[in-house]
């Protein structure tokens, strides 16, 4: 293998026609949000997705702790319906301040 053929991993690669990707919306879209482990974080996450989509629905959430216990992971799937709801619902996430990571 030559230097040529090596990347940097954490720059994009090429994609067809040099654009990223593109959901279409309206879609059901994972998500994974982690904070710091509480009894109540899975609750908070819940109230929050729900102002960003009436119809989700809490019995399809997982709660994942982290190998040491400090951490959960709450993984969901809402339904998404365009650009402007996901960045509203990240941002509410984060603004708790109890969330370290959305992905």
């Amino acid at each position: 293998m030559n230097d040529n053929s090596l990347r940097d991993l954490r720059k994009p690669g090429p994609r067809a026609g040099g654009r990223s990707p593109k959901i279409t919306f309206p879609c059901d879209y994972p998500i994974k949000v982690v904070g710091d482990a509480a009894d109540d974080f899975a609750a908070t996450v819940c109230q929050i997705v729900t102002r960003h989509d009436s119809g989700f629905d809490a019995a399809g959430i997982r709660v994942v702790p982290s190998r040491n216990g400090r951490f959960q992971s709450v993984r969901l799937t809402i339904r998404a319906t365009g650009e402007v709801q996901l960045k509203a619902l990240f941002e509410e996430l984060k603004a708790t301040g109890r969330v370290h990571m959305v992905v």
